[in-house]
């Protein structure tokens, strides 16, 4: 999309929020970076530039726009929906691999060399991993200064900076605004994000996983989703309330590092990257589908915040007692959750779980956001898994969008989202 410059341009003249996310346009003269439904007045033509990622923009010498915020859009629902090297690698970044063992690390993951990584991303999204890494950051770092009363120094390095002055330089170059310019004008306290989507949303996600919801892991609660979450540096709480533009997203975090984490993963369990104009334009087609997709557009599929926990939960009977015997106890103010569900390795010790939780205590079997899909599938079947359960785990934990158990090949490539409307028949 990004590289089609009329259509980007016909988009931003048109202010359409259905292409937030999936590109960026840059005035050269203003150098400011926007969203395509950016309300402000549109430039001419010829002074606009279009990027695949915010990140690409950045790498240009483009701010984001004061106005509409485009660092805080959607994603682009493209890479949610393919399981190639881009889209692998930019599941990890966002997951927080980069600032956690850096380049090297994202490529031992992905099983590929670090310059091919590099090589990739730069082709696909006009930007490395370090710019990609660095964007998200940034990102991080606004919410905390902007939704916290936490010191900026300790902001600087709760979002991933190795130092305060790289913290300050990038906030400076990214926003045109110093963080404590950027603070003054903001006077929440709380730990409260909004976390945007395409329109139309349905509420079905939100009815679905309290259906589901694991007592003292999980629950529902005035109006709210909450659960607890195993960071990859601590352990957290959220709460997710749908309102009628976005998701509210209410955080308490053991270790605020963990905060772009904790998003990211939020986001992927809602699904809210999805492109619902797409998926219920190829479903209503079909004659079978076209009723249910009329009466509750915007349907998604729910994931999971831990690949290895939903696919623990699928395939042992009686998760209830795996929570009471072997979770890890939390404190929650705020409501009845009680443990972390418990890792594939504290199971192991007690031969729970069989082959599938030895597997994934030894790391045998990847199921995290960055596998590949093909390769976890043939896995989980080597295990000894029937057919129904594997595709169960490649949409729900991989986020597979055409995982299914026998959706007819009319219905690709969104059969797991022909499946969710189908739920309700």
């Amino acid at each position: 999309m990004h590289l089609d410059a009329e259509s980007c341009a016909r988009a931003v003249r048109a202010k359409d929020a259905r292409f937030d996310g999936w590109f960026f346009a840059a005035v050269t003269t203003t150098g400011v970076y926007c969203r395509p439904s950016c309300p402000a007045m549109p430039p001419k033509p010829e002074n606009m530039r279009f990027f695949p990622t915010a990140a690409a923009a950045q790498a240009a010498g483009f701010r984001a726009c004061r106005r509409c915020r485009p660092d805080a859009s959607p994603g682009s629902p493209e890479w949610n929906a393919r399981a190639d090297l881009t889209a692998r690698a930019l599941r990890l970044i966002a997951d927080g691999v980069v600032d956690r063992f850096g380049v090297p690390g994202l490529a031992s993951r992905l099983g590929y060399s670090v310059r091919q990584v590099q090589r990739e991303l730069l082709a696909s999204l006009g930007a490395g991993p370090v710019a990609l890494a660095r964007a998200q950051r940034a990102q991080t770092a606004r919410l905390l200064i902007e939704n916290s009363s936490v010191p900026l120094t300790d902001v600087a390095f709760a979002a991933g900076f190795s130092s305060v002055r790289s913290f300050n330089d990038t906030v400076r170059a990214v926003y045109g605004r110093t963080p404590s310019s950027l603070r003054s004008a903001s006077s929440s306290a709380s730990l409260v994000v909004r976390l945007a989507f395409r329109r139309p949303f349905s509420l079905s996600v939100f009815s679905q996983l309290a259906s589901e919801a694991l007592p003292g892991v999980e629950e529902w609660r005035d109006g709210a989703f909450r659960r607890t979450l195993r960071l990859p540096r601590g352990h957290g709480i959220v709460s997710l309330r749908p309102l009628a533009d976005h998701v509210s997203c209410s955080l308490t975090l053991s270790d605020l590092r963990d905060l772009s984490v904790a998003i990211a993963r939020c986001r992927w369990l809602l699904d809210l990257d999805a492109d619902p104009v797409a998926v219920d334009g190829l479903l209503s087609a079909d004659p079978v589908l076209e009723p249910l997709v009329k009466r509750d557009p915007g349907r998604r599929v729910p994931r999971t915040v831990d690949p290895e926990e939903f696919a623990v939960r699928t395939v042992c009977p009686g998760p209830n007692r795996l929570v009471a015997a072997h979770g890890t106890p939390i404190e929650d103010p705020g409501g009845g959750l009680t443990h972390l569900f418990p890792d594939a390795v504290t199971l192991a010790k007690y031969d729970i779980g069989g082959d599938l939780v030895r597997a994934l205590a030894d790391r045998a079997l990847d199921l995290g956001i960055g596998s590949d899909w093909d390769r976890a599938r043939s896995e989980l079947r080597a295990l000894g898994l029937d057919t129904t359960t594997v595709e169960t785990i490649a949409g729900r934990a991989l986020g597979d969008p055409d995982a299914s158990v026998d959706g007819p090949a009319r219905w690709r490539p969104w059969r797991a989202y022909a499946e969710a409307y189908l739920r309700e028949t």
